[in-house]
């Protein structure tokens, strides 16, 4: 069974490119930085949880919430079904593709045949338009592949492993109503939300506190690492030993869009200053400008530390994120009463 006409093209980050071939397919084409904005994406986290071996930053909500927050911003139909019986798993996303609907999915991308780098991620997002006897038929983000395919069994080892930020055996479709609710009013109101949300994070990892916080640790990164030049890519994305070179090409390749999402971020201000006549999205869309290719600098920096060992490259990177915690304050504090 294989549903036509299922893409989204050059999708940049794994769970607004799932959604966006749902949405395309349903007759509702909007922009990957429009999902990802009206999702609310935009975040920070500074991870360093005890059985890591290494810090994590993180730029964007947890999995999952950007489709939620999507969807109640247009007023769409979300349905998510999540169970830890792999029958009933399959059976539900079979039906759905079996009467045409293509179904998204969250599962661990270390078991999916056509990711080269095998690294253990229980927060990909991927969009299924098809199965045969042996193969699922996926659409991922143009740096795994676009459109691709995987072994039904390595489907099921991904859909159902168990560990931090997995969802065993989660699926979700979407329905787009004839009627949706004002594009002009969603956009305020996302706005509105992911500065709240960033402004005000309820622990001091999350948000802007969390970047000053990630400022405040990054000079120690070279004593916590046995041998920053070493790659470890059989580590996990989020929750294990990440390295300091790894982890710079996480902050600005992987998956992220650039700047750490803030390229996203900028883009969608951009497309929303053109549907919303507001000079506070018209500031916001010149700051985060500004902002995203700082990010790029730290991950630069935070690269450059772990080839060479030079102390002073995480200094700049510091003193960086310590100008970025007050930049992503104003942009937001700018946004926020929108």
């Amino acid at each position: 069974m294989i549903i036509e006409d299922v893409a989204f093209p050059g999708g940049q980050h794994c769970e607004t490119t799932a959604l966006g071939a749902l949405l395309r397919h349903a007759g509702l084409e909007l922009s990957e930085p429009m999902l990802f904005g009206l999702g609310e994406g935009l975040g920070f986290v500074y991870w360093d949880a005890k059985n890591m071996g290494f810090p994590f930053l993180g730029g964007r909500s947890k999995p999952m919430q950007i489709v939620r927050t999507f969807a109640d911003r247009l007023g769409l139909t979300l349905s998510v079904e999540e169970t830890a019986s792999a029958g009933r798993g399959w059976r539900t996303v079979a039906a759905a593709l079996d009467a045409g609907r293509p179904v998204g999915l969250q599962l661990d991308c270390y078991h999916l045949d056509y990711f080269t780098t095998r690294t253990h991620f229980g927060g990909h997002v991927v969009a299924m338009y098809g199965y045969d006897e042996t193969n699922a038929y996926l659409v991922d983000t143009a740096q795994q592949g676009g459109a691709v395919t995987t072994s039904l069994k390595s489907l099921e080892l991904a859909r159902g492993e168990r560990g931090p930020m997995t969802a065993r055996f989660l699926s979700f479709t979407v329905d787009v109503p004839g009627e949706r609710r004002d594009l002009g009013e969603a956009i305020r109101a996302a706005v509105r939300g992911n500065a709240a949300t960033f402004l005000n994070p309820p622990i001091a990892n999350l948000g802007c506190r969390g970047i000053g916080k990630a400022s405040a640790q990054v000079r120690t990164w070279l004593d916590r690492s046995a041998d920053p030049s070493v790659d470890l890519p059989r580590a996990a994305m989020l929750l294990s030993l990440i390295h300091i070179k790894r982890q710079a090409m996480l902050m600005e390749r992987g998956g992220t869009g650039g700047g750490l999402f803030r390229v996203l971020f900028r883009d969608f201000l951009a497309e929303a200053a053109a549907i919303v006549d507001d000079e506070r999205l018209r500031a916001g869309h010149r700051m985060y400008g500004e902002i995203a290719p700082l990010w790029t600098e730290v991950a630069g920096c935070i690269a450059s530390a772990g080839e060479s060992g030079d102390p002073g490259q995480l200094a700049r990177a510091s003193d960086l994120l310590a100008d970025l915690a007050d930049r992503e304050r104003r942009a937001m504090q700018t946004l926020a009463d929108l």
